[in-house]
């Protein structure tokens, strides 16, 4: 089954913090130059910014035409709000911020619970190797099953502290004031939804009668 150890990740995160860290000051260059009224710049901010936001709200709300929507009304509200950003500021976490609260707009919707009871499995990121056989790629298949119904059925405050931290890479530090949360209660928050996650792939294992460990993934600020 699959591992919600991110260990292998957290390095890559590490090895590559340096070609980020550029990345992100470019977009802020780009941001602030947006926010003092250069309109080109939109358009590397957006560039830069649209498939970040996709993921995440994607997978707040198990729809990918839902967080294609809730992307687009992020960017007006960004453009809306242009002139409160402080030049010189991080605009990844800003834009998150603006991202979670479009989603919490919407999470009591029956849009949304709808959007998750027909969400495509086949659109999750767990995905086998080129090489796997069809009995790991059935294997995979049922890991992201278990996750996206497991993330579907937690509370809303769990599940965004859990996909920023495990899936879109923000230390808690970030994640915290993504969520207007202090940095133990976001931590707190993730480990809730791990042991869920934990829980229920354990259950899944056992049920196939492959039962395996599991290690908590690091909430490193």
């Amino acid at each position: 089954m699959t591992s919600l150890d991110p260990s292998a990740e957290a390095r890559a995160r590490q090895q590559g913090r340096t070609e980020v860290d550029g990345e992100a000051s470019s977009i802020d260059r780009a941001m602030s130059r947006y926010a003092d009224g250069h309109d080109a710049a939109f358009g590397e901010v957006f560039r830069a910014l649209s498939p970040r936001l996709l993921g995440f709200l994607r997978r707040l709300c198990g729809s990918p035409e839902l967080a294609h929507d809730l992307a687009q009304e992020t960017f007006l509200r960004m453009h809306r709000a242009r002139g409160s950003f402080v030049p010189g500021g991080a605009v990844v976490p800003w834009a998150y911020a603006i991202a979670r609260n479009c989603f919490a707009s919407h999470a009591r919707s029956l849009k949304t619970r709808a959007a998750w009871s027909s969400l495509d499995i086949s659109d999750h990121e767990v995905a086998a190797g080129l090489d796997s056989n069809a009995e790991e790629t059935a294997v995979v298949r049922q890991s992201a099953a278990v996750v996206e119904r497991t993330l579907a059925q937690m509370s809303v405050t769990n599940r965004e502290a859990f996909v920023l931290i495990r899936f879109e890479g923000q230390s808690v530090a970030a994640a915290a004031q993504i969520l207007g949360a202090s940095e133990g209660a976001v931590k707190l928050r993730a480990f809730r939804a791990y042991e869920l996650l934990r829980g229920a792939l354990k259950s899944a294992e056992v049920s196939n009668g492959a039962p395996r460990g599991g290690n908590q993934p690091g909430l490193e600020a």
